[in-house]
């Protein structure tokens, strides 16, 4: 009965251990699931990917682009791809939920749908961000193609590239074939364009990972496995016990024993190569099996091989999926009106941020060492390139004046974007960055501008951190800071009337009716900044002159942005302005070989006198109103931007 019981056990875990390996073989699914698409390459210049099919399954998405030229991709927030694209045609690549299909249509931004919305894609995605979206505030510098009175009569314009956008959070150029894996969460687009003169790509493919573990490979493998060894003991036992039944019988009863008949002897070689033959056999079959356990044992080891039970009901463990809370936006009258909330975001992200400073201080670099104005204005604004223009016309003439201070590309130390809006602009932000070659100088404080979708952040306001700084706490970059207006009556100053009151401090020192509301101990007033000191300065090496020193603030925008204590970093410009003018009937003019007189080209003697301009970069902490705290310098620079004779 134990060999019954053995054949059944050997039988069984045959079964078992099969259905095991049919598991992970004949049965096993596939790891990826792929959906594919082939646009119209002449239908527009731009395609792009849609969220919804991005995500028409879980997990990475495995892009596959490919066309007859170069191939370019990138990727951002879909409310910035739009913004991009401006008012130009595109494909939208989709996903059809019942057919399991990705699909494409071309969407002519500013058409509208019968129901009155603008085209979308047919993923089902906000089509109306593409008429909501403002068009790029100045033309690109190369023209987007235009429709000809005939098709092919003329050359087809180059589209404008998306490379190179400040916009995107990463982007990648091969040719003729790119293959890439990105894991984007919802909100996220794909672009792809050429990048050339090419068609645009006009094969798109994406793959999914596939979830095909097999969890009860281990299970039946490890039970087959435990039959075999109940088979291979119930045989074993057999054996012992038919062996024992074999043995001398006693105690008999007596009587006359029939005489059985004796079996042939076999020959002595027969009973060798007999012997022999069921000895290997034996040792094989139970070599055999011993090795197969391990080998099943260990076969059953992968975590892919066994049920999970993380996740199931009442896992105290499960942590459940965020969801997003909407910003509640102000009415006039202070209250939260929910069902008029408007979501806001960052302007950029930290990496994002990464990319942007290395191109800026690769272009800066450049700039300052070729002279070159044109290269300055891509990465710089306003008072910025101002200050880097004149340094530049100074060094033109005098080779060893000091080039302009260095903009570091890393580490950043403080990042604070502001919280926009999809498709508005411009966008703003604050960036403080530590020379990572040289820790011993001062970290370098930027305010940067985006003032369209196609057009990339721009240095406005760069200052050096002052000894002891100690900026106040800010938001996290992945929040954000919104915009203080000029006029804001929730800070000691507004920010508007932070620059006046700081340059009639400059003008008058503590006497003035602003003094007791900054700290002026900590901002070491000394003869770089102060009036009177550098009145006296001027006077005492000629007193055949008359230094007259006025600091007045400009109009360019000041650029506000809130704290955590409800304070704001202010950012402003104030300019002094130096007059010297003779006062013993003489004349005077620049020294020779100085900045001034380089920069002004005024080379002679004048009885007018002459005058210089000195603008200075500022960024302030102003607490929040009702605080004891005064306004705060954190960082300034100083630079010569104008020189003259005296009108």
């Amino acid at each position: 009965m134990r060999f019954v019981f053995a054949i059944a056990a050997f039988v069984a875990a045959a079964v078992l251990i099969g259905l095991g390996i049919a598991q992970r073989t004949v049965f096993l699914e596939p790891d990826t699931r792929s959906l594919d698409v082939t646009v119209d390459s002449a239908a527009a210049d731009y395609v792009v990917i849609e969220p919804a099919a991005l995500s028409a399954q879980p997990g990475k998405q495995a892009l596959t682009i490919a066309g007859d030229g170069t191939v370019y991709l990138a990727y951002g927030r879909s409310s910035d791809v739009l913004a991009w694209i401006g008012e130009e045609p595109y494909i939208s690549v989709g996903y059809d939920a019942e057919a399991e299909e990705l699909t494409d249509e071309v969407i002519e931004p500013g058409a509208e749908s019968d129901d009155g919305a603008a085209a979308g894609g047919s993923d089902g995605s906000d089509g109306t961000a593409a008429t909501e979206t403002p068009a790029p505030a100045e033309p690109a510098p190369t023209a987007t193609p235009e429709a000809t009175a005939e098709a092919g009569t003329e050359p087809a314009t180059p589209a404008v590239s998306p490379s190179g956008s400040d916009l995107w959070l990463d982007e990648q150029t091969a040719d003729g074939r790119l293959a890439t894996t990105i894991d984007v969460p919802e909100g996220i687009s794909v672009l792809v364009a050429s990048g050339s003169e090419d068609p645009v790509p006009d094969r798109v493919a994406i793959a999914w990972p596939i979830e095909n573990s097999t969890p009860w490979v281990g299970p039946l493998l490890t039970a087959g496995t435990l039959l075999f060894l109940v088979g291979v003991g119930l045989v074993i036992s057999g054996i012992v016990n038919h062996r024992r039944s074999r043995g001398p019988r006693r105690n008999l009863p007596k009587g006359s024993r029939g005489k059985l008949p004796n079996a042939p002897k076999p020959g002595r070689r027969q009973a060798q190569l007999t012997s022999g033959r069921r000895s290997s056999g034996g040792r094989r079959a139970m070599v055999a099996g011993v090795a197969l356990i391990p080998a099943l044992a260990l076969s059953a080891c992968s975590a892919d091989y066994w049920p999970s039970f993380e996740g199931m009901p009442g896992d105290a463990t499960a942590t459940p999926t965020p969801t997003p809370t909407p910003t509640p936006t102000a009415t006039a009258g202070g209250v939260e009106a929910e069902e008029e909330t408007t979501e806001v975001e960052p302007a950029v992200t930290v990496s994002q941020m990464e990319r942007i400073m290395s191109r800026i201080s690769t272009a800066a670099a450049k700039a300052d060492a070729e002279l070159n104005t044109a290269v300055a204005a891509e990465r710089f604004a306003g008072p910025a390139l101002q200050a880097r223009q004149a340094n530049y016309q100074i060094r033109t003439t005098l080779p060893d004046h000091a080039a302009p201070a260095a903009i570091p590309a890393a580490p950043l130390e403080i990042t604070l974007p502001q919280q926009s809006k999809a498709g508005v602009w411009p966008r703003t932000v604050l960036e403080v960055v530590q020379n990572g070659e040289d820790p011993t100088v001062a970290p370098t404080a930027l305010v940067l501008v985006q003032e369209s979708p196609r057009e990339n952040y721009k240095i406005f306001y760069v200052s050096s951190l002052v000894p002891d700084a100690d900026p106040p706490e800010v938001a996290p970059a992945s929040i954000g800071a919104p915009l203080v207006t000029p006029d804001s009556k929730l800070l000691l100053l507004p920010p508007s009337q932070v620059a006046p009151a700081f340059a009639d401090i400059l003008n008058i020192g503590a006497q003035s009716a602003y003094a007791a509301q900054f700290d002026l101990e900590g901002m070491e007033l000394d003869d770089a900044l102060s009036a009177a000191g550098r009145k006296a300065e001027i006077e005492g090496a000629n007193p055949t002159v008359t230094a007259t020193i006025t600091a007045a603030a400009t109009d360019d925008p000041v650029i506000a942005l809130a704290t955590n204590d409800a304070g704001a970093l202010v950012s402003a410009t104030v300019t002094r302005t130096e007059a010297v003018r003779p006062n013993d009937g003489g004349t005077t003019g620049f020294q020779d070989g100085s900045p001034a007189e380089a920069l002004s080209g005024f080379t002679e003697q004048s009885a007018k006198g002459v005058q210089s301009t000195r603008e200075v970069l500022l960024l302030f902490y102003v607490p929040p109103v009702g605080s004891s705290d005064p306004v705060r310098l954190l960082g300034w620079s100083e630079s010569l931007v104008a020189a003259s004779e005296v009108p």
